[in-house]
């Protein structure tokens, strides 16, 4: 696993793209401290709905470095759930500007599995996550569901041995205030 570790890291820190297995889903992937790399993102995936790409972080001290509002309880939610979970948080900051929206917040996971784990590890910054599709179209649960364009257009394929046991459905997602206020997205 260190080899495609050490493959994907150097693409991510070239601004590239990787096609990798997550929690949930196969991923599109870049750093997402790079404008230049977010919007490679959204033009391979014909994307008119900018903005609403999450990223994951390997723990709660990586999400606070670019989250600065986020209130105590989501990370109390986040510590207790059972199953992937993206938490929308206030205050994003340090991250690419064409990855936050409007609101100023900015959707961060903290994926239960083993490669995002060490890929986190090793890159040390927060990497985009978006489904491995077209926009519109069906989300891949593996990596032969994804479209030849979407793999064609990426700098580097993850080996699907490294797949673990995705659910094969997106997070669920929930939205926090700055006052601690909550909102189910999708469960």
């Amino acid at each position: 696993m260190q080899k495609e570790i050490d493959e994907a890291v150097e693409v991510l820190r070239r601004g590239g793209l990787i096609l990798y297995p997550t929690d949930t889903v196969w991923g599109i992937g870049c750093d997402a401290t790079s404008e230049e790399a977010v919007e490679k993102i959204y033009r391979i995936k014909e994307s008119q709905n900018k903005h609403s790409m999450l990223v994951l972080c390997r723990d709660a001290d990586m999400v606070v470095r670019y989250v600065d509002r986020a209130p105590g309880i989501a990370f109390e939610v986040m510590e207790m759930a059972d199953k992937p979970l993206t938490l929308i948080l206030p205050g994003a900051a340090g991250v690419a500007a064409n990855l936050i929206p409007e609101t100023g917040t900015l959707g961060v996971r903290v994926p239960r599995h083993d490669f995002c784990q060490q890929l986190l590890r090793r890159f040390g910054r927060p990497i985009v996550s978006t489904s491995a599709n077209i926009s519109g179209e069906e989300t891949p649960k593996r990596l032969n569901e994804v479209d030849r364009r979407i793999i064609d257009g990426v700098d580097f394929v993850v080996n699907p041995r490294f797949e673990g046991r995705p659910t094969g459905k997106p997070s669920s997602i929930i939205s926090f205030g700055e006052g601690g206020e909550v909102k189910i997205i999708r469960q």
